[in-house]
């Protein structure tokens, strides 16, 4: 893997097991050893968007550390997974919003590699709209084989 390959949605939805409404990366920009960059096109469509604040319909801030999760994960699956393996999100901490994502707004996912074991991963994630932060965060991410039904 390069460090500027790109990945398209189809792509995406072979490695990460999200589905709509919950996958919230369109694209990834850059996969490298200790980074991952990803994107999210936040529409008025979205399913989670409900008017409040005033009649903006803002995606929640819970849902962009969500997005640097998923984007982490990929980077997980994509690396250093099993075949079969899922990632789960398994703790965050330090979370700053800075800024809501509003309609028309496109998330730039940026994630890198705080410290790397076989199974699991700590990782340090931003969330930039127009060059400007909107959410960063501590968070880990482990990797465990999908149960079979």
């Amino acid at each position: 893997m390069s460090a500027q390959e790109i990945y398209d949605i189809n792509e995406i939805k072979k490695i990460l097991p999200h589905r709509f409404p919950f996958l919230l990366v369109d694209r990834i920009l850059e996969i490298g050893e200790n980074r991952c960059v990803g994107l999210k096109n936040f529409t008025a469509n979205e399913p989670f968007s409900q008017k409040y604040f005033g009649g903006i319909y803002p995606m929640q801030g819970v849902l962009q550390g969500e997005a640097m999760a998923q984007v982490a994960a990929f980077l997980l699956l994509a690396r250093v997974a099993q075949p079969g393996d899922l990632a789960y999100f398994a703790s965050i901490d330090r979370v700053r919003f800075r800024r809501p994502a509003l309609p028309g707004d496109q998330l730039r996912i940026e994630v890198t590699v705080d410290k790397l074991r076989a199974r699991a991963g700590r990782f340090i994630g931003r969330s930039f709209i127009d060059g400007k932060i909107s959410c960063e965060a501590r968070f880990t991410c482990m990797m465990a084989p999908k149960e079979e039904n």
